[in-house]
């Protein structure tokens, strides 16, 4: 609960940002020089950039969290644990020992979104962020073409 505080929190903050910067930008078209002018339309660019990744967040975050819900209703959430190391980094023979099973997973049945979304929490417990959201985007999309079949 206290990553999804801090989440609309930052959100919050990052669209009093955007409505600033708007603001200016508005003002330096407003002011008829043509330095200001360029510079107020290119400052509205960023608020158009700023609220398009803010709306993606935090859309992936609400799909990913109802995804993660469906899953723990189902009892079908992973039960492993990896150990952490003193650095608070998961143990990577642990993590890499996990791989082969929701890998395997994904590859017999691509269209499961359950197993995408399943190996993007592994990835996710290994550490590789990277990895883990797109996997769970994946999970995203096959769930979503699910629902609209």
């Amino acid at each position: 609960m206290s990553a999804r505080i801090l989440a609309l929190i930052m959100a919050a903050l990052l669209a009093i940002y955007i409505v600033f910067v708007a603001q200016r930008a508005v003002l330096l078209v407003m002011s008829g020089e043509p330095v200001g002018i360029a510079m107020g339309v290119a400052l509205i660019v960023l608020p158009v950039i700023a609220a398009w990744a803010l709306w993606r967040e935090l859309a992936f975050g609400a799909s990913a969290s109802r995804l993660g819900k469906r899953l723990e209703q189902e009892a079908a959430l992973p039960m492993e644990t990896i150990d952490l190391a003193p650095s608070g980094r998961p143990d990577r023979a642990e993590a890499d020992a996990l791989f082969p099973r929701y890998r395997e997973a994904v590859e017999q049945a691509p269209e499961d979104w359950r197993a995408w979304f399943r190996l993007g929490l592994a990835y996710d417990g290994a550490g590789d962020r990277r990895r883990a959201r797109q996997a769970v985007r994946t999970a995203i999309a096959l769930e979503r073409a699910e629902r609209n079949a």
